[in-house]
């Protein structure tokens, strides 16, 4: 089937290396702006996804990201932070590139045109009817994660995606599709700017929202974080002060004694 690739039109903007610093600036800020009002569109996609992860992962299931290139480093990113930020296992959150850790820093050529690679990665962490897997690709050409997409569908394992072209393949191929259509970038084809920022926040949401379902906040406070770090611990320690009315000592001496904000407060508030 024929589509339009937005993401890979001209825009309007020309001989960009006329242009100054500010004018480069300015002209990339107006583009960034139309981004969220993009994203808005599709919350009711969005919702719609977020409901099917919660309750896979309620019955122990796990949230696959798998991508090629930018959109393949950003499912990572959104992944590798999920452990420290929500407690989480990190075999919950998975994310998965085309070409294998490689990639993540240095492109692996032709990666993403493999047909069967994807499929094969999946199996790797023995996919089962209990995960759902997300494609992530600007384009929504990649066969990378098209085809991977397809054998989850063979195997009833539930398939959302996140692209920025309206009836590109992987948006038909995914049970649950978010297409975001941000529409040409300042630099012809660089969907690594609007695409790329647009990717980043539904990622922001589906995995936030999801952690808030699993009971993984507390009001607005990240009280399963990892203390992994000084600013982390000085954080709880703040957590615990406001929430149970201690001195910071006191919080210290709790937080080192039960390990998370969480625990401190379901032992000295009963919940």
């Amino acid at each position: 089937m024929n589509f339009i690739k937005t993401t890979e039109q001209d825009s309007h903007y020309n001989n960009l290396e006329k242009m100054s610093i500010n004018q480069l600036l300015t002209n990339i800020n107006r583009e960034d702006k139309t981004v969220p009002l993009a994203v808005e569109k599709a919350i009711p996609k969005i919702e719609k996804l977020v409901e099917v992860i919660v309750e896979k992962l309620k019955i122990g299931g796990r949230l696959f990201y798998m991508g090629a290139g930018t959109s393949g480093r950003l499912g990572i990113v959104d992944a590798s932070e999920c452990p420290p930020t929500f407690g989480v296992s990190h075999d919950v959150v998975i994310g998965l590139i085309a070409g294998g850790d490689t990639a993540i820093r240095k492109a692996v050529e032709f990666a993403e045109d493999s047909e069967d690679q994807g499929w094969k990665d999946l199996q790797a962490h023995d996919i089962n009817e209990k995960d759902v897997v997300i494609g992530i690709a600007a384009s929504g050409t990649t066969p990378y994660v098209i085809n991977a997409l397809k054998k989850c569908n063979e195997n009833n394992i539930n398939t959302g995606c996140i692209t920025c072209n309206e009836k590109s393949p992987l948006e038909l191929t995914a049970k649950y599709p978010i297409t975001v259509v941000v529409g040409p970038e300042f630099v012809t084809g660089s969907s690594r700017m609007k695409a790329g920022t647009a990717q980043k926040l539904v990622l922001n949401m589906i995995s936030t929202s999801t952690m808030i379902q699993l009971g993984k906040v507390r009001g607005n406070k990240m009280v399963d974080m990892q203390l992994s770090n000084n600013k982390l611990v000085d954080r709880g320690e703040k957590m615990l002060v406001s929430e149970l009315n201690i001195d910071q000592n006191t919080a210290k001496d709790l937080l080192k004694q039960y390990g998370s904000v969480r625990e401190v407060i379901k032992n000295f508030k009963n919940d």
